[in-house]
């Protein structure tokens, strides 16, 4: 038995199985999610449609991935999932159970505890004026409050050791200052790992980091998935990052979704304009410049009180009549690959080959 599934609090966890194992039956479910803000002053009012109509689902023992430019509503979705905000609409189902059932503190911290999430800055997320050690017993304190203050201790040396932070009884005592952002990071999933969570939601955790760095991190998620059976979501903007570690790419712009499949199939053979857009980002000195690097002139859409129709239509070189009046829906195009392009269906867009990702 490996040392995660013999660390401490392993007890009754089984162990981990294929990649995609279990995933008929989903861990997290969203449902017509929606969540909008008032925005504006006392004159201008108006509504900020951060996510609308969001249908995904997370599998046991799943990494996936949520890409998109900032400001398309991603970290929404995160603090949706973590019960940070309140859905306008819809429902999050987490093991067949709604959240919106979840009301005392008790069942608040045993949800969180299942489901803890990592943030993206990793020099924020740590209070400098106290040790490693804190913020790691803290949790346990809050999320497992059975274990003596001996077997919380010993848990943690596990979950330092088990993030890679070793020694890990030098770690427990340095204060954040000591640490490089990598080890920052670390430490918030060691934080997230003594309370043998179910999913993590790791919001943007390499985006600040070092490039030099950010492989070990997206490692370290790969790792914990395999040896500890822990499902991700994994939210960032590099698609290039999400075809790495994910076993599938949901694509979000504007607070909605645009495009879903397996990560191998939707960066091969993507399907929406946007996604292609994304891909055309990643750094390739090989690559020719194609129609979408000459498309690439406009903005993210404002989402203050948005009128129907597709919200990358500005900014899409192939938008049609229909574009500007009728909002599209996700269609399947492939096997359990769903797009949301009144042009795509028709007919392979001109520059799909035209964008790979190095490497792939």
């Amino acid at each position: 038995m490996s040392e995660l599934e013999s660390g401490p609090g392993a007890e009754g966890r089984g162990r981990p199985g294929q990649v995609g194992q279990d995933s008929s039956e989903a861990l997290l479910r969203a449902v017509g999610l929606t969540c909008h803000f008032r925005a504006g002053g006392l004159f201008a009012r108006g509504t900020l449609h951060a996510v609308d109509d969001l249908n995904l689902s997370i599998g046991r023992r799943e990494i996936v991935a949520l890409v998109g430019e900032s400001g398309s509503g991603k970290s929404t979705i995160a603090r949706l999932f973590a019960m940070l905000y309140k859905p306008t609409r819809g429902e999050i189902f987490f093991e067949g159970r709604p959240l919106s059932g979840i009301h005392s503190r008790k069942e608040r911290l045993a949800y969180r505890r299942d489901v803890p999430m990592i943030f993206q800055d990793p020099f924020a997320s740590l209070n400098p004026t106290y040790r490693v050690s804190h913020g790691i017993l803290r949790s346990m304190k809050l999320h497992r409050p059975e274990l003596s203050h001996e077997q919380r201790v010993e848990a943690a040396l596990w979950a330092l050791d088990a993030v890679g932070l070793v020694p890990a009884t030098d770690m427990l005592v340095k204060f954040p200052y000591e640490l490089s952002g990598g080890q920052r990071q670390r430490v918030g999933f060691a934080e997230a790992l003594v309370c043998r969570p179910k999913l993590i939601l790791a919001d943007e955790p390499v985006s600040m980091l070092d490039v030099s760095i950010r492989v070990g991190i997206l490692n370290l998620m790969a790792d914990l998935r395999e040896r500890e059976g822990v499902s991700l979501l994994y939210i960032t903007h590099d698609i290039a990052s999400a075809r790495y570690i994910a076993d599938r790419v949901l694509v979000l712009y504007g607070g909605q979704l645009v495009e879903e499949g397996p990560a191998d199939e939707v960066l091969q053979q993507p399907k929406h304009p946007y996604t292609q857009l994304l891909l055309s980002a990643v750094p390739n000195p090989q690559a020719e410049l194609s129609l979408v690097d000459a498309a690439d002139v406009g903005e993210p859409p404002k989402v203050v009180n948005p009128k129907e129709g597709c919200r990358f239509r500005h900014r899409c070189p192939f938008a049609i009549d229909q574009c500007d009046s009728v909002t599209p829906k996700l269609r399947l195009l492939r096997p359990d690959h769903r797009a949301a392009c009144h042009v795509a269906e028709a007919e392979p867009l001109e520059f799909a080959d035209s964008v790979s990702v190095p490497g792939v």
